[in-house]
């Protein structure tokens, strides 16, 4: 019934210490919290910035499709959040198609092994879940070649230009009138707008390692210069 309606529902359910990982969505959705004891932790990434939410039970929170989320629970008792929305710019009718910041099949393993080798220990590092308990206290095709060519980008998904020593012209032909662009490198780039805590149980790395990944490209914003 849902699938006809183009609509699409969800559950979340996070046991003490659960951390539901950085994702953003293809689909605009409303997130109803069912269940909580105390106050729990909701984000939305706005451009740039981080912005956290205490919700409580009762809760309505508007999600826009393409706004990367997390959630966290701290109390002893779970929370439930259920996610209900449209699924008209969906991959498939009646189902949100989560695309997740880390994790073994989150967009930075969809690229080669080349373009993240210096991320290596970074990749190495997930797990396949979803859903973390924290500490106490799919491969994109890659195209080369010269000559004219044009590429179908879905939409929500991510992609990278790399120039070759004969440099690289290209255009875009964008169907949707008011396109939002986000980037995952430079001083622009979602990542450095988590918190260094979230990074870190993101990731599943050191503090060290989190400050060497975010310390990266602070003064480029989209192009980068070949590596010297």
């Amino acid at each position: 019934m849902l699938r006809q309606g183009n609509m699409g529902a969800l559950k979340l359910a996070l046991q003490k210490k659960g951390f539901a990982l950085p994702r953003y969505s293809n689909s605009s959705k409303v997130a109803y919290v069912l269940q909580v004891a105390q106050p729990a932790l909701h984000v939305i990434l706005e451009a740039e910035r981080e912005k956290v939410i205490a919700i409580k039970k009762g809760n309505a929170i508007a999600l826009p499709f393409g706004v990367v989320t997390w959630w966290c629970n701290k109390d002893d008792a779970e929370l439930v959040v259920l996610f209900l929305g449209t699924t008209f710019k969906a991959h498939k009718a009646g189902e949100f198609t989560d695309f997740f910041l880390t994790r073994t099949n989150s967009i930075f393993t969809g690229f080669s092994t080349e373009l993240v080798d210096t991320a290596k220990t970074l990749v190495a590092s997930q797990t396949g879940n979803g859903i973390v308990k924290l500490e106490e206290g799919a491969t994109l095709t890659s195209a080369k070649g010269g000559g004219q060519r044009w590429h179908h980008i879905e939409l929500f998904f991510v992609v990278s230009k790399i120039a070759d020593n004969d440099g690289m012209e290209w255009f875009s032909i964008v169907t949707t009138p008011n396109p939002i662009f986000s980037h995952l490198a430079g001083k622009t780039s979602v990542w450095k707008a988590l918190s260094p805590e979230v990074l870190q149980a993101s990731f599943n790395v050191r503090p060290e390692l989190e400050k060497q990944f975010t310390s990266k490209r602070l003064s480029d914003a989209i192009f980068f210069a070949p590596p010297k």
